[in-house]
């Protein structure tokens, strides 16, 4: 694994303290996180930092070595692996795009890992994460080993959202990656027919972006019409 997601012995508490830290990357405000509209709660003044938990220490704990141990083994140089996070009993590996399908195609085919089933790909959009905007995490299962879970993540900056299809190691990826692409825009190389698979082919834009704009289509519903978000009443 990386520096960053093991304990290295030379290295001085401070700067372990400082590695395995979380990390703030944000702040929500209010009792809900609500920036815009009149404040009728009495919340407005809180301020809380959004913190994402930083890379773990070895020892992991359960079959978190067990894992790591596997796939250091079957990566000869272990570099694809940029941390490990350990965060409310799951373990998420963190790996550079261009060393993805390697890394996918370890953790299918070593004997020792065998996470033969994937669940599917999540798209997210963090605009505060500057060079790192679109993150891809995928989801995979191990039936082999007594249905052991792991997310691997991987990110692209939003001027050049590409990132590997892993089609070619996991087909069940063909509509996830689709819908992924439709939603946020991560362009899969590689991909056998990126198109969308949700919104109409000449919808402009990907509707789950933070950077998309507040509108859209009217809704009927139950006899009658919703009108798009950026038409409703205001209470401002």
């Amino acid at each position: 694994m990386s520096d960053d997601a093991n304990i290295n012995d030379d290295a001085t508490a401070g700067e372990l303290t400082d590695a395995h830290a979380p990390v703030p990357v944000g702040e929500r405000r209010g009792m809900f996180g609500a920036t815009a509209g009149a404040d009728t709660s009495g919340y407005g003044g809180l301020r809380a930092p959004i913190l994402y938990p930083g890379a773990a220490e070895r020892p992991y704990g359960g079959d978190f070595d067990a894992i790591a141990d596997a796939l250091e083994a079957r990566l000869a140089d272990a570099g694809g692996i940029e941390r490990v996070v350990i965060d409310r009993g799951e373990m998420t590996l963190h790996v550079r795009r261009e060393d993805l399908v390697r890394v996918l195609s370890a953790l299918r085919d070593d004997p020792a890992l065998r996470f033969e089933m994937f669940m599917g790909v999540s798209g997210v959009h963090q605009l505060a994460d500057t060079g790192r905007e679109l993150h891809a995490v995928y989801h995979l299962l191990s039936i082999t080993h007594g249905s052991r879970r792991l997310r691997v993540e991987t990110t692209a900056p939003d001027d050049d959202p590409r990132i590997p299809s892993v089609v070619s190691v996991y087909p069940a990826a063909d509509w996830h990656e689709r819908e992924t692409w439709d939603m946020f825009g991560i362009v899969f190389e590689g991909h056998p027919a990126l198109t969308r698979i949700l919104m109409p082919d000449d919808w402009p834009g990907h509707p789950q972006r933070k950077d998309y704009p507040l509108g859209g289509v009217p809704v009927e519903y139950k006899g009658a019409t919703i009108p798009p978000p950026d038409q409703r009443r205001s209470y401002n």
